[in-house]
């Protein structure tokens, strides 16, 4: 017995049914290759496995800000601290991220963050020359960076310093930024 002419036509798939099937599986192919970059573009934050911030530029996280000639015994001074930034995707040029007061006592030098524990405001020297000043809440602290009024919930926040072991020593400082408007002093992520 013989299949009859519509029965065979049911069996094997048309020209157009094959065409129809090979455009969606060349069309799906085509969109997978094309969306590769789109999806690696948004991964890569992620993939890179390095947070957006403040990017170091040595492996330590010290940054070389002046020399101990720089410094003149007892009287502090303030120094810019450098520092290319970077979100998820852009990486900026090297700009002033903070800025650092150094004062010298002898061949040991004290670093403080210029930003006032209290809301973050900058601290310059006061107007005598003898304090630090915030000028937000007026908050005084001493050289060493105790407060001398109730106003900022801790001292000013210390930096940790290395001086390298040449004749005039480089100072350089571990650049931190610490949250503010709490007793502790706890570094910011």
């Amino acid at each position: 017995m013989g299949q009859s002419p519509s029965e065979e036509k049911s069996v094997q798939p048309s020209r157009r049914t094959f065409h129809a099937v090979a455009s969606v599986v060349l069309g799906s192919v085509i969109g997978a290759v094309l969306s590769i970059p789109g999806v690696a573009f948004i991964l890569s934050p992620i993939l890179k496995g390095k947070s957006a911030g403040a990017d170091d530029s040595s492996t330590d996280g010290f940054q070389s800000l002046a020399k101990l000639s720089d410094l003149e015994e007892g009287v502090p001074k303030v120094f810019p601290v450098l520092g290319k930034t970077k979100d998820a995707w852009v990486q900026y040029p090297e700009e002033p991220i903070g800025s650092v007061w150094l004062i010298r006592k002898g061949k040991d030098v004290t670093a403080f963050s210029a930003e006032c524990p209290h809301l973050g405001c900058a601290v310059s020297l006061g107007p005598e020359g003898k304090t630090f000043f915030c000028p937000c809440h007026t908050s005084t602290f001493e050289f060493d960076g105790k407060p001398k009024n109730a106003v900022p919930p801790r001292g000013m926040d210390t930096l940790e310093v290395k001086l390298s072991a040449a004749e005039d020593p480089e100072i350089r400082v571990k650049f931190l930024r610490f949250r503010t408007a709490i007793p502790e002093k706890t570094p910011l992520a």
